[in-house]
């Protein structure tokens, strides 16, 4: 009787230790990538993609910082320890690829998306187009010296011969389009441009008055990443079937063709060259 107990004993400390060592093993072979994308898509990454893609490939995990395309440039350039980077801008991108900082056979045109203009739900000021907004008391606008969406409203307003005008009103800069946002749904501004899937987002105190230009939305791995098959394992199910049902359903728009992908590309590349 006493061999038996010793015998069970023995194997149930071994059984133990097998656990305890296929655990060890699955701790080690766990990877942590880091995405850095627009503020912009925060909303279809946080509900939707990042838990879709863990539940396909729980030994990968996804960690994500939003802010401004050129403020998560910058921090790409100084050497940040991110995987991937998804910009709002075409600009952020190609000075990325340009210094050498991207993987460059990655780099590809994901979604596109539309600056629109949109007022507080409740205004009364009868501003029912672009060419209204002179009305407007305060317009907020992302900060075009960094944030994409800023540099989209200020060449569209440009080319419609409205932002010298405006420079009389009161301009709230925006750091990037989740705080323009949220001062247009507040009613501390009288109007302002984001972009539609934001906009969505705050359908409930926000009106879409119109759309206005394209915004490209391109995706890469960064040069400097120590995971690049992971990252580039994200990247390619970003590009699966289920994953573009996701952007789709919280407003951003495919490139149809190849061809497509290049002109939205060139005519980004254009809008934010300012």
């Amino acid at each position: 009787m006493k061999k038996f107990l010793s015998w069970t004993l023995a194997a149930a400390m071994a059984v133990s230790m097998m656990a305890a060592g296929s655990t060890q093993v699955h701790a080690e072979e766990e990877t942590t990538i880091v995405l850095a994308a627009a503020a912009s898509l925060k909303y279809v990454f946080d509900d939707q993609l990042i838990p879709m893609f863990e539940e396909q490939h729980p030994e990968i995990k996804v960690e994500a910082t939003y802010d401004s395309s050129g403020k998560l440039q910058t921090q790409i350039e100084e050497g940040a320890d991110w995987d991937v980077f998804f910009s709002a801008g075409q600009k952020q991108m190609t000075a990325l690829q340009e210094a050498g900082l991207m993987v460059d056979d990655t780099v590809k045109v994901q979604v596109t998306n539309e600056l629109v203009l949109i007022t507080p739900k409740d205004s009364e000021l009868g501003i029912e187009s672009v060419q209204d907004i002179l009305k407007a008391n305060t317009i907020a606008i992302g900060d075009p010296a960094d944030v994409p969406v800023g540099q989209y409203t200020q060449k569209t307003l440009e080319e419609l011969g409205l932002w010298e005008p405006i420079q009389e009103k009161e301009i709230s800069l925006g750091t990037n389009v989740t705080e323009v946002l949220s001062w247009i749904a507040a009613g501390s501004a009288d109007c302002g441009f984001t972009y539609r899937t934001d906009a969505m987002q705050e359908a409930d105190n926000v009106v879409i008055v119109e759309g206005l230009a394209p915004a490209t939305y391109p995706v890469g791995v960064i040069a400097s990443s120590t995971k690049q098959d992971a990252a580039k394992t994200f990247e390619e199910f970003l590009s699966t079937p289920e994953a573009l049902e996701q952007f789709t359903a919280y407003g951003f728009t495919l490139p149809e063709t190849e061809e497509e992908a290049e002109e939205t590309t060139a005519a980004a590349e254009e809008t934010t060259a300012a």
